[in-house]
């Protein structure tokens, strides 16, 4: 049986204000090319690089977060090689003294839905075995027969993670890619954004019908978590059908035909020997001492399975609610905002109470507030809805103020107009008819009006009560609190 087996390598721009080794703005998404370049991160005769320390510091944040161990004595080294991207002639990297190695990272698959508390799930270890920094290349664009190069992505602050060989599957691959950009934007490293060339994943795949390894085959310029999953599934197949024919599996790069649904070849794969790696002479090493890495560390945070413990923990909400509220970090401490703020509402909400007030909120959020954000910006949500008026909008559904058809229509208005959910509701006039008096002529009324239905009912046919209850809430404009009507429509059909 032949087993495949991934490894990958992951690219990340850097959220800095500056370039790696000069101080020109890190903005490679600038629509005017070549505007933010000098002699430095050109490359001209003369000029020394500084390191950016910003850049640095993020490379070390990600590293502790992923339980790497950090170098204290680290360098940089010289890649070297030609290509009109590259305006130096070698790139500035790392080689034998990366700033992080051995990290560990476990990521959740689709069907590992059972949790523990101490991981915030059951799920999938895989093991990082080196974090190091370097600088960005250019970007080519190709018009007819010539190409132009544009130099404002040049020098800018990336950081590579390297993973072993501990992926099976395109999925487990995808998986951990997703994971791993969520633990970034945690991390304020970077906002990692695949589409726009932020986070870069390149993938090793080999396949083998024994212990050792094959021939490994590198997917470059996957740019979706569905490229990375999919390019690496049809791979293992291709290279699968070559084995099992006897056939050799050639050592070289491909890419990925995201509408052919393919790979193809694009060059037969260097070595490292190419590159002609060496110290880079214009800069010091690096060191680190134990202050310095313990204050990265107390910097951390908490990262997005810790969040999803805690949440499972305090909660105790569905493990599909947690992972969505988790996704997004803005809209987890929207969430948790809300949820602090329901002891303090005026309702004077008891703990069973706030217990129900916290599942509500996550799902008045998940299924009512996302869908009207869609579009904006989740960082206005605050502007629209602040969480003390959005925690007295949950106290006013669970004490029975208002029906859950007009929760819907008074939380709209809030989102639209940044009103107060107190006034709202007054203006609106959806405070629910709770009491049995006002709602026994209404009662009445809807019995009178459907004889038919009543009398079905009263033969046994029960489940005509939800119509006649829908009667009740149409004749009270929404109004009416169901779960009265539905009693009092009870006592009146026996």
């Amino acid at each position: 049986m032949v087993k495949p087996t991934i490894g990958l390598e992951i690219h990340v721009q850097l959220a800095t204000a500056t370039k790696m080794f000069c101080s020109c703005a890190n903005d490679p998404h600038d629509t005017t090319p070549n505007t933010n370049v000098c002699p430095v991160c050109m490359g001209h005769p003369g000029t020394l690089p500084v390191p950016n320390q910003k850049a640095i510091d993020l490379v070390l944040k990600t590293g502790i977060a992923l339980g790497c161990s950090v170098n204290t004595h680290s360098k940089f080294d010289r890649k070297n090689y030609f290509y009109p991207d590259l305006p130096k002639g070698y790139q500035i990297t790392q080689y034998d003294q990366p700033l992080c190695f051995e990290g560990r990272m476990t990521v959740l698959l689709a069907d590992q839905s059972n949790r523990n508390q101490e991981e915030g799930g059951a799920g999938t270890t895989v093991r990082i075995r080196r974090i190091h920094i370097e600088e960005d290349t250019g970007r080519l664009q190709h018009e007819g027969q010539h190409s132009l190069v544009d130099y404002n992505r040049a020098g800018v602050p990336l950081m590579e993670l390297v993973t072993e060989p501990d992926f099976h599957s395109g999925e487990e691959a995808s998986a951990f890619a997703q994971e791993l950009q969520l633990t970034l934007r945690y991390l304020e490293v970077s906002n990692a954004d695949m589409e726009k060339g932020e986070m870069r994943v390149e993938a090793n795949v080999s396949v083998s019908a024994t212990d050792t390894l094959g021939q490994k085959v590198e997917l470059k310029n996957l740019n979706s978590f569905k490229s990375v999953r999919d390019s690496i599934d049809f791979e293992i197949e291709r290279q699968t059908a070559l084995v099992e024919k006897g056939q050799v599996v050639v050592h070289e790069t491909r890419g990925w035909h995201v509408e052919k649904r393919e790979t193809f070849i694009q060059r037969t794969k260097e070595t490292e020997a190419d590159y002609r790696y060496f110290p880079e002479p214009d800069m010091p090493p690096l060191e680190f001492d134990g202050a310095y890495i313990k204050a990265i560390t107390d910097s951390l945070g908490e990262l997005p399975a810790q969040r999803r413990a805690r949440f499972l923990d305090d909660y105790a909400l569905p493990t599909k609610h947690i992972d969505t509220l988790v996704s997004n970090k803005e809209l987890a401490e929207y969430f948790e905002g809300v949820v602090s703020e329901l002891p303090e509402t005026e309702q004077g909400l008891n703990a069973d109470e706030v217990k129900q007030g916290t599942q509500l909120a996550a799902n008045y959020v998940l299924t009512h507030v996302l869908k009207m954000v869609q579009g904006d910006i989740l960082s206005t949500l605050h502007e629209k809805i602040s969480q003390e008026n959005f925690a007295e909008f949950i106290a006013y559904i669970v004490k029975g103020v208002v029906s859950s058809t007009g929760a819907q229509t008074l939380l709209a208005k809030m989102y639209e107009t940044g009103g107060d959910p107190t006034e709202l509701l007054k203006s609106l006039d959806l405070t629910q008819v709770s009491g049995e008096g006002e709602l026994q002529a209404i009662v009445s009324g809807v019995i009178s009006e459907q004889p038919k239905a009543a009398g079905d009912y009263r033969s046994g046919k029960t489940e005509v009560l939800k119509f006649l209850v829908g009667k009740v809430m149409a004749a009270s404009k929404g109004k009416a609190n169901p779960q009265v009507a539905e009693k009092l429509l009870k006592e009146a059909l026996k």
